[in-house]
């Protein structure tokens, strides 16, 4: 449960917490597929290129850059070095779509915001490319509302506790809200911050994980709404 007498800072995730992004991913997989069909066999597009993604983070790191670099690799190996030069070509046309892909804020972000941004300081931090994140957060129009955003290449107690330090926030102060338990939840619980979970209807591989639910300073709902009522009940 929340304890919202501790809050000094809320932070937010960015994808698929404030706007919708993991459906592009879904999306691009599936275009891939019908582009590699012919070398497909009996094989798992899905199964093979999160081979290639987890082999090559700590390389390219988290982003779209990385995931288009792993696809490529995956669809030479799956076609044996018979891809063209053209079927190349689409997988990367693929991912300029998926860099420029509208930014669609979740329902209540703004809303949340608002009202947050009135009575705290409020933080985005996040993982990823610099350039494509600091991009979306420009394009999504609500970059003005966080006084401090944070982007690293990894997400872990360390990562957390350092931004702490940085802007002077006593961990036990953080709220953390997003919707990966592996990223966002457990690393900030550890360090002794708090954190509401709000699960996104896609889930990475590599983000999926467990928690106790019933761990001190944690909260599991279905909304953005739910989550301003823990911090201001009655409110919405």
């Amino acid at each position: 449960m929340i304890d919202p007498g501790r809050i000094t800072h809320i932070a937010f995730d960015a994808d698929d917490t404030l706007w919708a992004h993991e459906n592009v991913f879904v999306d691009a997989k599936k275009a891939a597929t019908e582009l590699l069909r012919p070398y497909l066999g009996e094989k798992d597009i899905e199964k093979e290129l999160y081979r290639f993604e987890k082999k090559n983070l700590a390389i390219f790191g988290y982003g779209i850059k990385g995931f288009m670099l792993s696809l490529i690799e995956t669809a030479i190996e799956l076609s044996s070095g018979k891809i063209s030069g053209g079927e190349i070509q689409r997988i990367i046309d693929l991912g300029k779509e998926m860099l420029e892909h509208p930014i669609e804020l979740l329902t209540h972000v703004s809303e949340a915001i608002d009202l947050f941004e009135d009575h705290y300081p409020l933080l985005i931090i996040t993982k990823g490319d610099l350039f494509d994140q600091e991009n979306k957060i420009a394009r999504s129009g609500i970059g003005d509302h966080f006084s401090i955003v944070e982007i690293v290449s990894e997400k872990n107690p360390k990562s957390y506790r350092k931004i702490c330090r940085k802007h002077e926030i006593d961990p036990r102060g953080l709220l953390m809200l997003g919707n990966s338990l592996k990223s966002d939840i457990l690393p900030v619980l550890e360090i002794g911050g708090q954190a509401i979970h709000i699960p996104f209807e896609y889930t990475w591989h590599h983000e999926r994980t467990e928690a106790d639910k019933s761990r001190d300073g944690l909260a599991i709902v279905e909304s953005l709404e739910e989550a301003v009522n823990l911090v201001f009940p009655g409110v919405v």
